[in-house]
């Protein structure tokens, strides 16, 4: 089939709601490292990742010859027998992991991987209310969506009661009216407030990414987090981090939650995990994961051929220091996104990010002290991007933030290189 045939059947069979970036939808063909090649024989160099996920590359050879040899022995075989792949994965997770978490349920995606975690909380603590922040997202399920705060995911009018939203620690829009630093974290202060008044007093826990991800890489100040855990464990409740997006050394470390100096009792992951193979994974304590007691199983969590691809994927990240690596590139890429945002500066209105977690926050005049969000602006980026060969993600409440998440092996030619183009893609956005 070429590009027009596939846009064609792409129409007539999926559901309207999958969406796709670009006017003229993307029909990708083939992938090696960074580049992606389309039906048309066009190459791209990919600063999105298949959303944060090819965290190696596309198409990586050690990855896809451990994938091979577990083809080879065994595809599939379910929760209900024991596979070396499935336990040399948990066993490195529970090495590699913040504080006692060691014990792993495996699931097919983050969404399942987000509600177990929720499910455990409750058991273990005998409460029910839980917290999540706004602007988060946790998948498509109804649990998932109700946790989600971001109403262009929330295609549902039923909720699940339990679920209380605090205001997101978005400093470029502050939900308190503040500035920081003197705004004395006044957002993770108002937890509290948000336990006393609209809880019972006792919660199950609260779940948080350390960096927003489909939020628009909202990224919280340094201290966040420790008043946050603080306040929920005060309350009965269990900390819980999300490290769908920021994991396997994405924002400079192993775990986002690192870059916080918080040890959480629980961590979910995906993404990243596999290099791009379906995979997630809750890790907790063991005193935690007791308390799970009726039978449960996963027919794909945990299968043998995704575990071993996050076998070896995490091998290279830690033989090659990759989170090392996101470091140094996230800093070369944080400072040329800077000087884009002061030669551009009536409309990038904010940078953020940690690492190779990037973002630039498009609005309608910066200079003037107007921060209306402006999507027009992002589409008219990403499309002259991709038209010069760059490929970026999208994100925000308002669509109008561009998510920068290159493969973390990435180096510092390939960052001079998208950055040469955004710079050429904001002129013709900004004349």
């Amino acid at each position: 089939m070429n590009s027009k045939t596939v846009r064609e059947k792409h129409a007539a069979y999926l559901f309207p709601a999958v969406k796709n970036f670009y006017s003229e939808p993307l029909v990708v063909s083939h992938g090696s490292g960074l580049n992606i090649t389309d039906r048309d024989g066009n190459t791209y160099l990919d600063f999105f990742g298949g959303i944060l996920t090819v965290s190696l590359g596309h198409a990586n050879e050690e990855v896809n010859q451990a994938i091979g040899d577990q083809l080879d022995k065994l595809t599939h075989i379910s929760s209900l027998y024991q596979v070396e792949s499935v336990v040399a994965l948990a066993e490195t997770l529970a090495e590699i992991t913040p504080g006692n978490l060691q014990q792993s349920f495996f699931t097919a995606s983050g969404t399942e991987a987000d509600e177990t975690a929720m499910m455990m909380a409750q058991l273990y603590t005998g409460n029910t209310e839980f917290i999540v922040l706004r602007h988060s997202y946790s998948g498509r399920s109804l649990l998932a969506q109700s946790m989600t705060a971001h109403s262009n995911y929330r295609a549902l009018a039923t909720q699940v009661a339990a679920v209380k939203h605090a205001v997101s620690p978005y400093c470029y829009r502050c939900p308190m009216k503040a500035t920081y630093p003197d705004c004395g974290m006044a957002c993770a202060e108002d937890v509290e407030e948000l336990i006393r008044t609209t809880t019972t007093g006792e919660i199950a826990g609260m779940m948080v990414e350390p960096i927003q991800g489909v939020g628009g890489f909202i990224t919280p100040p340094k201290e966040y987090f420790k008043i946050v855990a603080e306040i929920v464990r005060n309350y009965g409740g269990v900390f819980i981090s999300d490290e769908v997006q920021t994991g396997f050394g994405r924002t400079g470390r192993m775990w986002g939650i690192e870059q916080f100096d918080v040890v959480p009792d629980m961590m979910t992951m995906a993404k990243g995990i596999a290099n791009g193979l379906p995979l997630g994974v809750l890790i907790t304590t063991a005193e935690i994961a007791a308390t799970l007691v009726k039978g449960s199983i996963s027919t794909f969590g945990g299968n043998p051929v995704s575990c071993a691809s996050a076998n070896k994927t995490i091998e290279i990240i830690r033989r090659e220091n990759l989170p090392g690596n996101c470091s140094a590139m996230g800093e070369l890429l944080r400072t040329g996104l800077e000087a884009l945002k002061e030669k551009y500066a009536a409309l990038i209105g904010d940078v953020r990010g940690m690492g190779l977690m990037q973002a630039m926050e498009f609005v309608v005049d910066e200079q003037g002290g107007d921060r209306t969000p402006n999507p027009d602006a992002t589409t008219e980026f990403m499309e002259a991007a991709k038209t010069r060969g760059l490929l970026l993600g999208r994100g925000g409440l308002y669509g109008n933030v561009i998510r920068i998440s290159p493969p973390m092996t990435v180096n510092a030619d390939q960052i001079g290189r998208a950055l040469e183009i955004m710079d050429a893609a904001l002129e013709t956005v900004n004349t």
